[in-house]
């Protein structure tokens, strides 16, 4: 079966994937998760697609119980490997996030930097990863996540806030086509992994307008749903979402 380029993507792309810019705000986004949870080192939390473990890995350094699950074999090495650097105890799995074996087990999860959803090839799929990170919180559970913001392409081309947030040696992208139908916006990302081989990728990501989000939690029994801005390291409730945010932070309790 063809791999999708999510997949291809994540192949041998761990030491090049940490030194992406887009990855560098870890400790500040983890501050923003321990206000939410008030500090309570007692919750079970899921990082779901959490890649080479930046926030399981900084969470856990600060005395949480963190299960990070990923889809990328290479991915999760690296994350293994960064833990068991640190002294830490981190339990990392392969799961993919469209059908995840837990089941009222955690207090939090976390879902960021497009950690699965939006990257799904279609709008169930996407819906299936909401479904099985809420099915994985206990009764009163939190999900904090990040997609990418739809208001943002209505005024701004995608193609050149991408351009002129790459750096050299980085992923880099271009012919980036949206569709205003489906919300999706296709594109060719260039990579180059951590043998020094570049992979040229045709993406598909979906972007998700506040409403949608809003009606696609309550489906999901979702009581508050809060939208918000996403600024690198700095998540905060106070930031507005805007047009000009090229991702929504969305905090959410059952």
């Amino acid at each position: 079966m063809m791999k999708q380029w999510y997949e291809s993507l994540f192949e041998n792309y761990a030491h090049k994937y940490d030194k992406e810019r887009f990855v560098q705000g870890t400790a500040g986004e983890c501050d923003f998760i321990e206000k939410e949870i008030a500090g309570d080192k007692s919750s079970k939390i899921i990082d779901i697609g959490c890649g080479t473990g930046r926030h399981s890995i900084e969470l856990a350094k600060r005395g949480y119980r963190v299960t990070g699950i990923d889809l990328s074999e290479s991915q999760l090495k690296r994350a293994k490997e960064k833990a068991g650097e640190q002294g830490l105890r981190v339990v990392f799995e392969r799961h993919d996030a469209r059908d995840l074996p837990f089941n009222g087990e955690f207090d939090l999860a976390i879902m960021l930097c497009e950690g699965g959803f939006p990257l799904m090839e279609t709008d169930e799929m996407n819906f299936e990863i909401l479904r099985n990170a809420t099915e994985a919180l206990k009764e009163n559970g939190k999900l904090i996540f990040t997609t990418l913001n739809g208001l943002f392409p209505l005024y701004h081309s995608v193609e050149e806030f991408c351009a002129g947030t790459g750096e050299k040696g980085g992923a880099t992208y271009r012919s980036n086509t949206f569709d205003l139908m489906m919300f999706r916006d296709h594109n060719v990302t260039v990579i180059e992994d951590d043998s020094g081989n570049k992979k040229e990728l045709r993406c598909n990501e979906r972007y998700y307008v506040p409403s949608e989000i809003t009606w696609l939690l309550k489906t999901l029994g979702y009581r508050e749903i809060g939208i918000f801005g996403a600024k690198l390291g700095a998540f905060s409730r106070s930031d507005e979402l805007t047009t000009e945010d090229f991702e929504m932070l969305v905090v959410c309790q059952k």
